[in-house]
């Protein structure tokens, strides 16, 4: 069936009529008793309510989901929302906003919060006190790196890691450095080398751990461990140095092999017996040497000039020809050494 324009006026007309007919049977008089506003007959009482899928009650449970309970030593996620001349104010989805102060910001010393954080940026913090009197907690992010970091230089201690870290300060009792951002100690006597201690400010030195104690918050390096190890790489027991005499001391000489220090112990002089190295050696002296141990764990590396004796005493009575002959007599003592390693080895056993 086809339906043409004068059809669909048509259709139109009856719709319309039908409409003013629907109009005409429908009631618009206001009631006689209508309830007011404020008559409680017009409003639901709470057993109208009972059917209600989500109550009061539903509603004051799931705000105690979201009222978290901080405490002090929590880590939680926020967001920089201000940053402020004494702080950053810090939302951790607490009643109220969260506050660091600056000195918090950051294990190390920083100029303003800017250089570290930004408006809008999401990352952990550490809860540091108690809600005060505003309900507002304090938070850090300097108690978390510091946490880190000493996790980190208890790592690399359990390594025997080599670090290299430049001096900020010195005092009598040796040079200041940082690791990780955390304060470390180096004692003069652990420091190895020509310079005077004053000058070391600013120079980066190899460094080895010789005390990491978080309780106590004690950092101890050494510098001159660090030497000694690099050095031992290229050293070897039986070798021949040419070392110069820096220090005598009542039980030996400090000899000095390309930056690094050795002992060689009064015992170790000569054959003969010595009252005092003094008799023997003087500061500056240059000698040969050999070296008879190296202790990497403890840093010390143990020399001998009664080994290079060629006749026992002749430390005493003529040092230059030890020196001339040393490595001969090295080479002896090397192939002494070999000998033994051979008898004490265990004799081979045949079976049948």
């Amino acid at each position: 069936m086809t339906v043409t324009p004068s059809d669909l006026s048509s259709i139109e007309a009856d719709l319309d009529l039908a409409a003013e007919a629907a109009v005409d049977d429908f009631d618009l008089a206001i009631p006689e008793e209508v309830p007011t506003a404020d008559d409680p007959g017009s409003r639901p009482g709470r057993r109208d309510l009972d059917g209600v899928g989500f109550t009061l009650d539903d509603f004051a449970s799931l705000l105690s989901k979201y009222d978290y309970n901080f405490k002090p030593g929590d880590v939680v996620n926020g967001t920089v929302f201000a940053l402020e001349a004494k702080g950053a104010m810090i939302d951790i989805g607490a009643k109220t906003a969260a506050f660091m102060p600056l000195q918090e910001v950051s294990i190390n010393r920083v100029e303003g919060l800017s250089d570290v954080l930004e408006p809008g940026e999401v990352r952990e913090f550490f809860i540091l006190s108690e809600e005060n009197e505003d309900g507002q907690l304090t938070l850090s992010i300097r108690r978390i790196e510091y946490q880190r970091a000493w996790e980190r230089v208890r790592q690399l201690q359990k390594e025997d890691a080599t670090i290299y870290s430049e001096v900020f300060a010195t005092n009598r009792g040796g040079a200041l450095v940082r690791v990780e951002g955390l304060r470390g100690f180096i004692p003069g006597s652990h420091i190895s080398t020509r310079k005077a201690k004053e000058e070391l400010v600013a120079d980066f030195l190899p460094l080895k751990f010789l005390e990491v104690d978080e309780e106590r918050n004690r950092l101890v390096l050494s510098h001159r461990r660090a030497l000694v190890e690099r050095k031992m790489n290229r050293l070897e027991v039986g070798e021949v140095v040419l070392g110069t005499v820096r220090g005598i001391k009542p039980y030996g000489a400090f000899i000095d092999i390309g930056g690094v220090s050795g002992l060689l112990h009064i015992s170790e002089i000569s054959h003969e017996h010595i009252e005092t190295p003094h008799t023997v050696l003087n500061v500056n002296d240059q000698m040969k040497v050999m070296i008879i141990d190296l202790d990497a764990e403890r840093g010390r590396i143990s020399l001998s000039t009664k080994a290079l004796e060629p006749e026992p005493g002749d430390m005493l009575t003529d040092p230059q020809k030890v020196f001339d002959r040393a490595e001969e007599m090295a080479a002896r003592y090397k192939q002494m050494l070999l000998e033994q390693a051979e008898d004490n080895e265990p004799m081979g056993v045949t079976l049948d």
